[in-house]
């Protein structure tokens, strides 16, 4: 393969490598896939990832373009409608108004056209059952803008395009590392690449960068996201060192977006270092918003019901980070066991039950128990009784009175057994990165494009800032990678 030259050459094999392939290819280009992980381990942050896909849609007409539904599904989900401008809303209302309005429209507006393309190369979708939808009046009712995700999930992701590129003859090389960009102080012409121990060079055209952040650089985590990081979990793969924003960073392109932000939630607190995809998203633990969290001094410290989970899990693993012994516990009783989602029932999680709120207190390991008592019994004398409770809407049924408040899903715990989940925080990806242009050719630091080289995924940065929407990754990874795969092909 080092012999062979290419027109274009992509970094990484994620779901934003995967799409930018696709995209080149379709456009005319001989197209190489670079992996720097052997095949078990590949396929990046995607792999581990539970699949959720968010995009514009105007309702039932519009998911019927992306999945075959049954007439009982038909008649039995509501998709709701998730429109252009409450897309608009969510971004600029999470990332506080910062999201780059250029970038953030071409997310926007491309979603549901990038989702029809990708149905169009064989990748199949399905409703989100397990995790986005609750039974409401006889239908199951879809909330928080996410309707469907990919097929088997991150797992499904992997399996689905790395046939089809497969299929289409375009080589996947696996422990192939990308190591620096051929550049000649003009334009970018192929890379230098380390495989089996030895560093060759691979020309190409273009080259477009989509291998990640840098959120397992434990280094970089320090550096830029600041004290306490290099302790986290990383959620996802190994290999998403930085390596990627740092070649293009060396031939000057400009770092942009959140660098100090990342998307990081509540994780399993005896989970491994790095994602295990023997398990893969299921060490996450999304349900506080039907119960409550608490720190080691027996104290809520969240509004657990601020916004639907989409809208504060990601910024939420940070909260936990910075509490004491960065870690705390998810507390439920069991009037809600039944809608937790799937990932409290795995086998591999850090979990005690108490017939009473006592007996549960002395389990919490860590904790306070006599102030958790106090806890719990001040939460259950605010709770809001007189408003339904309804977990598919904002239902406004809250607490009184409580220094940290919560606004929606209040239940009060008093029916027995308990049960509580010990989480930590994971990181998912750094926001932090390289600066696109709307074609997704990577800008130098005088914002003029640099010739050949093109950029997509996790490692573009000013999309996302202090917080995230649910299902935005792989979309933006979609999205772009579809742009910067057509535009390295024309180039």
């Amino acid at each position: 393969m080092n012999e062979q030259e290419f027109d274009v050459i992509v970094v990484g094999a994620g779901n934003a490598a995967m799409c930018a392939a696709l995209s080149a290819q379709e456009n005319g280009a001989k197209v190489a896939l670079l992996e720097r992980a052997n095949e078990q381990e590949a396929g990046g942050n995607s792999r581990y990832t539970a699949g959720a896909l968010r995009f514009a849609h105007n309702g039932l007409q519009d998911i019927m373009t992306l999945v075959d539904l049954t007439d009982d599904e038909k008649k039995n989900n509501d998709f709701g409608t998730y429109t252009t401008d409450q897309f608009f809303d969510d971004m600029f209302r999470v990332t506080q108004y910062r999201t780059d309005p250029e970038l953030c429209e071409l997310l926007v507006t491309k979603s549901l056209e990038t989702t029809r393309w990708m149905c169009s190369k064989g990748i199949r979708f399905m409703p989100m059952y397990g995790r986005q939808a609750f039974k409401v009046d006889g239908k199951m009712k879809f909330w928080g803008g996410l309707a469907l995700e990919f097929w088997g999930g991150g797992p499904g992701i992997w399996e689905m395009q790395s046939k089809i590129v497969k299929n289409l003859s375009i080589p996947l090389l696996f422990e192939h590392r990308a190591v620096a960009l051929l550049y000649d102080d003009e334009k970018v012409f192929g890379l230098k690449v380390k495989h089996a121990g030895k560093v060759f060079d691979m020309k190409a055209k273009s080259v477009v960068l989509a291998s990640g952040g840098f959120e397992a650089n434990s280094d970089w985590r320090t550096r830029y996201l600041g004290p306490g990081w290099d302790l986290v979990k990383v959620r996802g793969t190994r290999h998403n060192m930085g390596e990627g924003i740092k070649m293009a960073l060396d031939i000057g392109a400009m770092p942009y977006g959140n660098w100090s932000g990342a998307h990081a939630v509540g994780w399993d607190l005896n989970a491994p270092e790095f994602g295990d995809l023997s398990v893969g998203d299921n060490f996450q633990k999304h349900s506080y918003p039907l119960g409550i969290m608490v720190n080691a001094m027996g104290q809520r410290f969240v509004d657990e019901g601020a916004d639907f989970r989409n809208y504060t899990y990601a910024k939420y693993g940070k909260v936990i980070m910075n509490q004491p012994g960065q870690f705390a516990w998810q507390v439920f009783d069991q009037k809600v066991l039944s809608l937790l989602r799937d990932e409290y029932r795995i086998r591999r999680m850090t979990k005690v039950t108490g017939q009473t709120i006592e007996e549960l207190a002395g389990k919490l390991e860590g904790v306070d128990a006599q102030a958790f008592v106090k806890t719990v019994e001040a939460f259950n004398a605010a709770v809001m009784e007189d408003v339904r409770f309804n977990p598919a809407v904002l239902d406004g049924r809250g607490t009184r009175g409580l220094e940290v408040p919560k606004s929606n899903w209040a239940n009060p715990l008093d029916e027995p057994p308990y049960e509580a989940y010990a989480i930590t925080c994971g990181i998912t990806f750094t926001f932090g990165g390289l600066r696109i242009d709307t074609d997704a050719r990577v800008l130098d630091t005088d914002l003029q494009p640099i010739p050949g080289l093109y950029a997509a995924g996790e490692l573009v940065g000013g999309l996302f800032y202090f917080n995230y929407a649910g299902g935005t990754g792989l979309m933006n990874g979609s999205v772009f990678g579809k742009i910067a795969g057509a535009a390295a092909a024309r180039a």
